[in-house]
Parts: C-alpha cells; sequence; structure tokens
C-alpha cells in the first residue's frame, strides 16, 4: 500500500524534502494536465457510496491540482467545489472546468462554511496534508454522515518492466523505502477508514510516460543536470524495452482508495 501518512518519525531533511516537493507541482501544471492519469469511476463511485443516494450531492475536491478527480466527479453526476494552493494548477483547472468554483485554500485552512459539503475527496494530495490540522478542517466543512476520500494512482509494479522503470525513475529527492506510513490513518472525528484497490490504466508512449513521470515532484526539485539525466535514463529505459519500444502501450496502474465517514465524536 502506498505511504499514506505524515509521520512524526521523519528526519529533519526528510521534512524539508517533503516541503520542497509538496510545493513543485506549479511549475510543471500544463504537463501535469496533459500527462497525469484520471481516477476509474469504480473508485470514484465506492468512495462516495455512503451519501450517493442523496439528492444534490456537493463534493470538495480538497488539493485538486488541475482536476484529474474533478472530471471524474462530474461525470459522476455530482456538483464539485475545488480547492488548491497553487495558482498555476488552479488555472489549468479553470481552464479545463470553467465552470467549477476553484478557490485558493489548503486542506489545513478550508475556505468554505460550516456543513458545506457532503463530501471531501483528495486525489494525490493527502499523503501532503498536515493530518493533525486537516483532519478537523475537513471534518468542520462535513455535513452530518459526510464522506472523506483520498485517492491514489500507482504504478503497477507486480508487471516486471513497471517495476524496472520505479528503479531507473528514482532520483536524489526520491523518498527512502519505507513501511512506517502503511497504516491506514486515525481520526477521532472519523470512523475508522476502509481501504479498496481498482485496477487502471492509462495509454502511454516512451515520451509521453517520460513527460508525465517529469511531473512527479521528486524530478522537479532537483538540479536540471540531475532532472535530465533520470528523464534521460528513463526515456532509453522505455525505447529499450520490447514492452514500450514502439508506439503507444497501457501502462498499468493500481488506485488505492481509502474511505471514512464523520464518526460519532463529531460535532454534527
Amino acid at each position: 500500500m502506498v505511504g499514506i501518512g505524515n509521520s512524526a518519525d521523519r528526519t529533519a531533511d526528510q521534512v524539508q524534502r517533503r516541503k520542497r516537493r509538496a510545493g513543485s507541482f506549479g511549475a510543471q501544471a500544463a504537463v501535469y494536465a496533459e500527462h497525469r492519469p484520471d481516477y476509474p469511476e469504480a473508485g470514484i463511485r465506492w468512495a462516495l457510496e455512503a451519501v450517493a443516494k442523496k439528492a444534490g450531492v456537493v463534493v470538495l475536491d480538497l488539493g485538486a491540482g488541475t482536476g484529474k478527480l474533478t472530471g471524474g466527479l462530474l461525470a459522476a453526476g455530482v456538483e464539485v467545489i475545488a480547492v488548491e494552493p497553487d495558482e498555476a494548477m488552479r488555472a489549468e483547472l479553470v481552464r479545463h472546468f470553467p465552470a467549477v468554483t476553484a478557490l485558493s485554500g489548503t486542506a489545513e485552512a478550508i475556505p468554505l462554511a460550516d456543513g458545506s459539503v457532503d463530501a471531501v475527496l483528495a486525489g494525490q494530495a493527502f499523503h501532503w496534508f498536515d493530518q493533525a490540522r486537516a483532519f478537523p478542517e475537513i471534518a468542520r466543512v462535513l455535513r452530518a454522515e459526510g464522506v472523506f476520500a483520498a485517492f491514489w494512482n500507482n504504478d503497477d509494479n507486480k508487471v516486471e518492466w513497471v517495476a524496472g522503470l520505479q528503479e531507473v525513475s528514482r532520483s536524489s529527492a526520491s523518498f527512502p523505502p519505507s513501511s512506517s506510513d502503511d497504516a491506514l490513518p486515525a481520526h477521532p472525528l472519523f470512523a475508522p477508514f476502509e481501504y479498496a484497490e481498482f485496477a487502471h490504466s492509462q495509454r502511454r508512449t516512451a515520451e509521453s510516460l517520460t513527460a508525465s513521470i517529469g511531473t512527479n515532484s521528486h524530478t522537479v526539485v532537483v538540479s536540471a543536470q540531475e532532472r535530465a539525466e533520470v528523464l534521460g535514463r528513463i526515456l532509453d529505459y522505455l525505447r529499450a524495452t520490447p514492452e514500450t519500444a514502439d508506439g503507444e502501450f497501457d501502462l498499468p496502474l493500481r488506485t488505492e482508495v481509502i474511505r471514512t465517514v464523520l464518526g460519532p465524536n463529531s460535532p454534527r
């Protein structure tokens, strides 16, 4: 399972590296919008199951980025409010979804009124949140029996060539392998989290997959020289690997989703 927490036992270097990576995406906003994958419909339905029968469901896409989850939520027929701290990322979201209300804000300071949404969803963003501050804010803006869910798209490293790709993609800013964050999060305002995994894929070429990895924070925050070396290594690997060498191919993904609802200790 993807590392989803924000452990207190990180070194000072890891904390600073996390801060740099968390704030790095704006410089790649247009490329991010073009190349990052969306989220599977089945995962979105599972996340919203507890509120699916309500009329006029309003969902907050928190840490919305360029709107990769926003599009799937709109297709599911819910009203979407997007909150994203990075101006460049938010501008891309507005360009793709001009009818969506897009606000500047963070998980730790959500610019919405108390009890204003039925669900809060985070796509590829929860691991950047300060959970101690974010959970009370998420609980504050949720209505009674409201849902919180988080999504991650991960390369399926059970596939041999994908595992090899992950090895050649590492940079000096990559986080070290760790199992300390593998437990589901917990907070007294929420019921215990549930976990599910969904098969997903994205049609790619060697060049477009290299560009996509180039939007990952561990390739953005390094020096220009190291970035060029990492991306060159990735492209060489993909062009030399039979499954990815010629034309288009499917990148196998695993979409991990965690969900919870407001618990009995919530003020609502």
